[in-house]
Parts: C-alpha cells; sequence; structure tokens
C-alpha cells in the first residue's frame, strides 16, 4: 500500500501556518503525538528521517518507493538550515537534540537524510543512542565504485572538507581517483525554490567545471538536496558521465537492516507525520512540487539536551 495520495495527519487544530503550534506548544516544551504505535508492535514504529530542509525528501521518496509498508516521521530542522557551513560541534549538538526527540517519538531506526550529519556527527550519535541509525555516505561510496572510478563530489562545504567521502570510496576501492567540490549555494538555492533560475545554472557551471577538466566518469550527489537540481545538473554533465544518488542506496541498505532486525512492516502504513522546526507552512509550499501533494507539517520545539563530548580521535 502507498502512502499517497492521501499521506499526511492533519492539524489537529485545523491550522497549517508559521504560528500554528506556539500557543500550544511553548518551547520547553515538546510536542508528543499520540498516534504512534505500542511497544508490544515493534515492526510497525516508524522510521525518523532528518534533514536541514527538503532535501531529505529525496530520501523520503526513495523509502516509498522501496519500503512502501514503512511509516515515517520525517522532520526539517528548517530554523537551522543550512548545514553545510556549520562548525562539527554545531551539527553534533543538532543532531543529538533531534535523535534525543525521535527517540521519545518510539522511532525504530533512523535515516541520517543529511550526508553533512554523516560526515560530522554518525560515528558520535551511533556511540550515544541505541538504535539502528543509517548514514548516505557509505552507501553511496560502495555504488560509486560500481560505476567508475574517476569519481566527483558535490557537497556541501563541511561535508567535502570532511573528507568522508573520500575515506569511504578509498576504503571500498583503493585504486578509485577522488575529486571534492564544496558547493554552498546549492541548499539555500534550493530552499529559495531557484531551481530554474538562471543564476542557478551559472553557479552550477562553477562548482562542476573543475570537475569535468578531471575527466570524472561517475558524479556523486554528495548532500540530498542535490538530486532536486538534476534539471540544471544534466544539462552540464557529459552522458557519460554517471549519476550516483546516495538515497536509493541508504534505502536499501535499511531494508537489509529491518530484515536482519526482524523489524520490517508488512502491515499497512501509518500516515506520514511531518515535522519542522521552523514555519510550516513554507515547508509544505516548498515540499509540493517534489512529494505530488502538499504536506500538513507541525512545528515542535526539541528538547534541551546537553551536547555528547566529541573525541579528538572522532574529529580527525
Amino acid at each position: 500500500m502507498s502512502n499517497f495520495p492521501s499521506p499526511y495527519l492533519s492539524d489537529p487544530h485545523g491550522q497549517n501556518s508559521c504560528d500554528s503550534y506556539t500557543a500550544e506548544f511553548p518551547p520547553e516544551e515538546t510536542y508528543t503525538p499520540s498516534v504512534y504505535p505500542s511497544k508490544e508492535e515493534p515492526q510497525q514504529r516508524r522510521i525518523g528521517v532528518f534533514d536541514s530542509g527538503v532535501g531529505g525528501l529525496t530520501v523520503l521518496r526513495e523509502i516509498y518507493r522501496q519500503l512502501p509498508n514503512e511509516s515515517i516521521l520525517y522532520f526539517a530542522d528548517t530554523a537551522r538550515v543550512p548545514y553545510g557551513t556549520r562548525s562539527r560541534h554545531e551539527i553534533v549538538q543538532f543532531g543529538f537534540e533531534i535523535l534525543s526527540w525521535m527517540v521519545q517519538q518510539d522511532v525504530k531506526m533512523v535515516v541520517l537524510a543529511c550526508n553533512t550529519s554523516d560526515a560530522l556527527a554518525l560515528e558520535t550519535l551511533r556511540r550515544e543512542f541505541n538504535l539502528p541509525i543509517l548514514g548516505l555516505i557509505l552507501p553511496g561510496a560502495r555504488a560509486a565504485v560500481q560505476q567508475g572510478h574517476r569519481i566527483g563530489v558535490i557537497a556541501t562545504p563541511a561535508t567535502a572538507a570532511s573528507n568522508a567521502y573520500r575515506r569511504a570510496i578509498s576504503e571500498v576501492e583503493a585504486s578509485a581517483q577522488v575529486w571534492q567540490v564544496g558547493c554552498p549555494e546549492f541548499v539555500p538555492l534550493v530552499e529559495q525554490n531557484r531551481v530554474h533560475d538562471p543564476y542557478t545554472v551559472e553557479v552550477a557551471r562553477q562548482y562542476i567545471e573543475p570537475l569535468l577538466q578531471q575527466r570524472i566518469d561517475t558524479l556523486i550527489y554528495g548532500c540530498t538536496h542535490y538530486p532536486l537540481l538534476a534539471p540544471v545538473i544534466r544539462t552540464i554533465l557529459p552522458p557519460t558521465v554517471q549519476l550516483v544518488d546516495p538515497a536509493v542506496h541508504v534505502v536499501a541498505a535499511a531494508a537489509q537492516e529491518l530484515d536482519i532486525l526482524g523489524l520490517r512492516n508488512n502491515r499497512s502504513p501509518l500516515p506520514t507525520h511531518f515535522c519542522v522546526s521552523g514555519c510550516p507552512q513554507q515547508f509544505a509550499q516548498l515540499s509540493v512540487q517534489w512529494l505530488g501533494c502538499t504536506p500538513v507539517a507541525e512545528k515542535v520545539y526539541l528538547p534541551t539536551v546537553a551536547p555528547p563530548v566529541v573525541s579528538l580521535e572522532s574529529v580527525e
């Protein structure tokens, strides 16, 4: 059974504006929906998916395609987008807050639908939380080396600077060559709904041209926002260059993990629950073009939690 065409929970108050929930749920409280299955039904618990904004919808669409019976809790940290220019400390703190909240919602698994969070925080979060947490980078690296050996990566500045993709690709295939480009303007352009703006085409050419000069045969979307720029990027790339979307492969990995743990849901899914830290209406208006229908998003206030200690080993 598909999560479409009516996949979204309605606001219980019949509202969907930036201030819909401020009066009901002050910052010191966290809204906890009452629609989650009991712990006696672990297969029916939701998968938590989070990103800084709408980029994670590329992962959500893959879950709908590959795991149509799974119920999803989607969180977009739109009050703090973009993540790609923030520090490791900030990214770890944000991830810790989001996962602490998702654990309160009784999710059975979390997918980091954000390459920056994967690159800078995945290992720390795995040490802190006792549930499966999947990232995009290793599945994307494994897929890329199956396509070619001259691999370009377009990513946020933080992901590119971390060298996470270079390390992951080298672990899988030591002979592969990797070139990375940080693309600081891509996420803001997507979040501002400027995908088809002529300026976006100019920026994309500037980012991709150095990779073409290296004669890449494969290009990884190193940020979940970037597949939303596919209409632009495909016009710039030669047809011989293979595109790798890690969203496809992290969801395949999630399916395997669910099977191993006996957590795959075989019943009908619950409606997808969308939550944001910023303006619900703005998120809904931006999301409709990629979801095919308008989501009803709820504003939530994340819990205030002490950040985990990031060791020097995890920074290197």
